[in-house]
């Protein structure tokens, strides 16, 4: 076992005061709505919660970032103590878990590996993972030493194996076409770069019109499906060309929704002062107060660095191998 920093002060008590009071809550005589919950009526929570601890980073609002991690934590350790119960897994095996996967994946912290900078910890960890997933597969020579490999099997219908494996098909549809993406490119199926999936966007888009003017011969149906397509191909370009080109599609798409957010409620008080509503003020009127609105935002809103990016450029995404690739 290699040498580990001490323990937080506080953090074990901690933790261990807030799995008893999940595991009062969930007492026979605990509270009944607590009682009634399972890991899969707790997903949107999960999604939730994820997404307003995302929101306070963004806004470096640190109090309410502290809240929301605890939201989190009460989620994960509330699922994991459910597993217990159930007999399924334990709340140690978890926290076990991933300790050892970090000590496994960080050879050159805690083992004699070098890596002199991000890019090579990304393609020892990938490398790594790898060799543990051959493992789990039946490879006698898969595992990596320090830890046993990775037990996770595709869940595909499919019994062979793909390189797609892993990729929940319970994801969101855009971080699942990140994710297959990524999944992809990392055995050699990808772009040479960002330029040639400009011209794959051009030609979805395209294909997109003609789908939407292929009304003869046609039933409502079977257009509303080739549409449907359609978008869906265009949408899945734009994905590829967001990762080429660095940049996290959820987080990009989670900045224009708070900026369109910002900018219509504006748009609305304005209206509220001149005596009138959406509806009534007609789209002419909304428009121009929309440009207004944009002309007037300062500078630094709209030079910010993008949500979910740090300084240097790097997304979320790109960012700590553990957190980028633990559940990859």
């Amino acid at each position: 076992m290699p040498d580990l920093p001490k323990n937080a002060p506080g953090a074990a008590p901690a933790f261990a005061r807030l799995l008893a009071i999940i595991q009062r809550l969930r007492a026979p005589d605990g509270c009944p709505w607590d009682r009634q919950q399972s890991p899969r009526t707790l997903r949107a929570a999960l999604l939730e919660e994820a997404w307003e601890c995302i929101s306070a980073i963004d806004n470096g609002d640190d109090p309410n970032m502290e809240e929301e991690l605890g939201d989190l934590y009460l989620l994960t350790t509330m699922m994991s103590w459910m597993e217990e119960e159930k007999g399924a897994f334990t709340v140690e095996s978890v926290l076990q878990g991933i300790s050892d996967k970090l000590i496994r994946r960080h050879p050159h912290v805690f083992g004699q590996a070098r890596a002199d900078d991000a890019e090579q910890v990304l393609i020892q960890w990938d490398a790594i993972k790898a060799r543990e997933k051959a493992g789990a597969a039946g490879d006698p020579h898969g595992a990596t030493a320090g830890g046993a490999a990775s037990t996770r099997v595709s869940a595909h219908p499919s019994a062979h194996p793909s390189s797609l494996d892993g990729v929940p098909s319970s994801f969101p549809p855009l971080e699942r076409a990140a994710k297959l993406q990524k999944k992809a490119a990392k055995v050699g199926f990808d772009w040479p770069g960002p330029e040639p999936v400009w011209a794959k966007v051009d030609e979805e888009l395209r294909e997109l019109r003609l789908a939407v003017g292929a009304a003869h011969g046609a039933t409502d149906g079977a257009r509303a499906a080739h549409v449907e397509e359609e978008v869906g191909d265009l949408l899945f370009s734009v994905v590829n060309l967001a990762r080429l080109l660095k940049v996290d599609p959820t987080l990009a798409l989670h900045r224009t929704n708070v900026k369109f957010d910002r900018r219509f409620r504006e748009v609305e008080r304005r209206l509220a002062r001149e005596g009138t509503v959406p509806k009534k003020a007609g789209l002419d009127r909304m428009d121009a107060l929309w440009n207004q609105v944009k002309s007037e935002e300062p500078a630094a809103a709209a030079d910010a660095s993008p949500a979910g990016t740090s300084p240097e450029g790097t997304s979320l995404a790109e960012g700590s191998p553990g957190a980028q690739n633990a559940s990859k």
